[in-house]
């Protein structure tokens, strides 16, 4: 795997931040860790490059020796000096969350649900999975009592064995995508459409739900204001990276760059 990328003439391009070369060898070891990503080379030259644009400004604030790595501490300095005056949520905030999003905070709440789940995998190609979901979703949907037996004979997961069932889940039980779909709607029966997660493609059935009852404000007001901080952090580290970029001679990717100061 080569850390470069190529221009219209097709030409490689260099994979590099203000000269500094990102190698071959790390662009491979970062994108083992975007292995579920649509495209974990994109995903990993995106990462490293922000890295290096961080390491940087840590040298240049003599946070960081010359040629060392960015490690969390140096990092987490680096954030401290460079975030300042981020706004608190107000209890006006918080107030205006917890009427808008009533249904992250009921207690309780629960659904009965089964899938069929088409397993991301290095060996099958990524299309042919989601076109085989679709077909098999386009079927499901033109006659639901097939459901279990396509579990029993299409599922890669365990549940195939009992017809594609997980029982009863609660909010937390499973991965964010897939409580999105469950949680995120009213709606009963097979959805109209794949959830996709980590995991692979699911087709979703929701046979019952249980609505739950909803926290006061009072036992959950230190939780939105801590979600609400923390949004507004990472808002503000999206910037900061985006100015970043700006000011910087970015090789073999493009990054968004920002020419304005942070705002706070």
């Amino acid at each position: 795997m080569s850390p470069t990328a190529t221009n219209p003439a097709g030409l490689a391009v260099p994979l590099a931040v203000n000269g500094v070369a990102i190698e071959a060898a790390a662009l491979a070891t970062e994108a083992a860790l975007h292995e579920g990503a649509p495209d974990a080379a994109e995903a990993a030259r995106h990462t490293l490059v922000i890295g290096e644009l961080l390491r940087q400004r840590a040298v240049s604030l003599a946070l960081l020796a010359d040629h060392a790595e960015l490690d969390d501490a140096t990092l987490d300095a680096l954030l401290a000096r460079e975030l300042t005056h981020l706004p608190k949520p107000t209890e006006a905030d918080c107030r205006r969350y917890y009427t808008h999003h009533p249904e992250r905070f009921r207690q309780g709440e629960l659904v009965h649900a089964s899938h069929i789940l088409f397993a991301v995998t290095e060996r099958v190609p990524l299309a042919p999975l989601r076109e085989r979901a679709e077909a098999a979703l386009a079927e499901v949907l033109a006659a639901p009592e097939r459901f279990e037996a396509l579990a029993r004979e299409s599922s890669n997961c365990p549940s195939a064995a009992v017809g594609g069932s997980l029982g009863q889940l609660l909010r937390g039980d499973c991965v964010p995508e897939f409580e999105a779909a469950l949680f995120g709607n009213e709606a009963l029966g097979v959805l109209p459409g794949l959830v996709n997660t980590r995991h692979g493609f699911h087709i979703v059935r929701i046979e019952r739900r249980v609505p739950g009852e909803l926290q006061p404000f009072e036992a959950v007001s230190g939780r939105i204001a801590g979600f609400l901080a923390e949004r507004v952090r990472r808002d503000a580290m999206h910037q900061y990276v985006a100015i970043l970029a700006g000011a910087a001679r970015i090789e073999g990717i493009t990054l968004a760059g920002a020419q304005g100061p942070l705002v706070q």
